[in-house]
């Protein structure tokens, strides 16, 4: 038997529970039969679409933005359903569990009318929410961008870079890009923050150097006093596409890597530069990807050479499984890294100051946001771009302004 056959099994268990709870409340609150088909038909038209999308896509183009579509319409008619399962699968417990109690006792009880109608009632309610919040993520959280800004302290950061303003940004994906006025808008939101020194860490397409063709002008604008420097990201190896030949892939990274130039970013491969001020100086350090689980071409100790380990460092590294592993704990003292990767799954609640979630925690310690132990810190950036799943809901675009202050 294939070993694809029994995930599909219960994967198709899963999505017939949702349904039939769902249409369950649906029958509840109203007998008008049209709203039944209604409700199957977009349910059917779905899941569908999906299949026709995985079924037909060439192979060769990898994640297509089609498929986003159709994952995207999938997820906002699943979602729901998930929250409606909760509430009427949890009615469900009580009321075996109190059936269960009447027979030992051996005691009738009574149904208390009119209460599965409320609890349909409620499970709908709360349904409405996460859809609500899919549409939102689609149409405009996707480009909410939001600039962050944190300010870090150091004892031996050199006098000469006291305030200096670091802007990182991440993930820019863009083979997902479909509105050029948005992007120009996160571009523009950029250059405002007037910083020092511009630092992109990796994914700077999902593919395929062409589908970054369209984006250099813009994306060449990007302005720093100091330089803009960057590093690539697991997405940008051509490792998710089926390729012709290995000339062919081969050809693509070398394509990916000559877009760095041409936006005016300094491609940092497994190298390093120093940036000076006033005679001083700190080094920037730039790993290729390095990913538990994914290509390890980062090469820390390569990319180190010439440093000295008293020098002030901020290292490039796409994944932050790579500074858990690896980075936190070296005697080697990276004293800021910059990563990104996680996009916080495009999907989480936060409230700043309070409370965040997002499923990402499950797979990455340290997934969204500024974190630190052993006196270093890891700053993972949320993401510029979108991948898969065509929005963002509760985790928004992020342009990240770090200043650094001598303690």
């Amino acid at each position: 038997m294939p070993r694809w056959i029994f995930p599909l099994l219960i994967l198709t268990t899963v999505i017939i529970v949702f349904e039939l709870y769902a249409f369950q409340a649906i029958k509840t609150i109203t007998k008008n039969k049209i709203v039944w088909y209604t409700w199957s038909i977009i349910s059917v038209l779905a899941y569908a679409n999906f299949l026709y999308v995985i079924l037909t896509s060439d192979r060769t183009s990898g994640q297509t933005r089609e498929f986003q579509w159709a994952f995207g319409i999938l997820l906002l008619v699943l979602l729901p359903k998930l929250f409606i399962l909760l509430v009427m699968l949890g009615e469900d417990v009580v009321r075996w569990f109190k059936k269960g109690v009447s027979f030992l006792s051996k005691e009738e009880t009574k149904a208390i009318g009119g209460r599965r109608k409320f609890i349909s009632q409620l499970a709908l309610g709360i349904a409405a929410i996460p859809f609500a919040s899919v549409l939102y993520g689609i149409f405009k959280g996707r480009y909410n961008y939001k600039v962050l800004k944190y300010q870090l302290s150091f004892e031996d950061l050199p006098e000469a870079f006291d305030g200096f303003k670091i802007t990182q940004i991440t993930d820019i994906h863009s083979g997902s890009f479909d509105n050029e006025k948005k992007i120009q808008y996160g571009v523009d939101l950029i250059n405002e923050q007037e910083s020092d020194v511009i630092l992109f860490t990796g994914d700077i397409v999902n593919n395929f150097a062409h589908e970054m063709n369209d984006w250099i002008p813009m994306f060449s604008k990007l302005k720093a006093k100091s330089g803009k420097y960057s590093i690539l990201g697991n997405h940008d190896y051509g490792d998710y596409s089926q390729w012709k030949s290995k000339e062919d892939k081969k050809k693509n990274f070398e394509d990916i890597k000559n877009i760095h130039p041409q936006i005016g970013f300094d491609l940092l491969l497994n190298e390093n530069r120093y940036l000076e001020k006033d005679g001083q100086k700190i080094a920037l350090v730039g790993v290729e990807n390095w990913g538990k689980g994914f290509n390890k071409a980062g090469d820390l100790k390569k990319a180190s050479e010439g440093i000295d380990k008293n020098d002030f460092k901020i290292l490039l590294s796409h994944d932050p499984s790579h500074w858990e592993y690896k980075v936190k704990e070296d005697d080697f003292n990276y004293h800021l890294t910059l990563s990104g990767h996680t996009h916080g799954l495009q999907f989480g609640i936060e409230i700043p100051g309070f409370f965040r979630w997002s499923p990402s925690q499950y797979v990455y310690k340290q997934w969204a946001g500024l974190y630190t132990e052993f006196g270093r810190y890891i700053n993972v950036n949320r993401g510029f771009g979108y991948h898969a799943f065509p929005g963002r809901i509760g985790i928004w675009p992020e342009i990240t302004v770090i200043e650094l202050k001598k303690a």
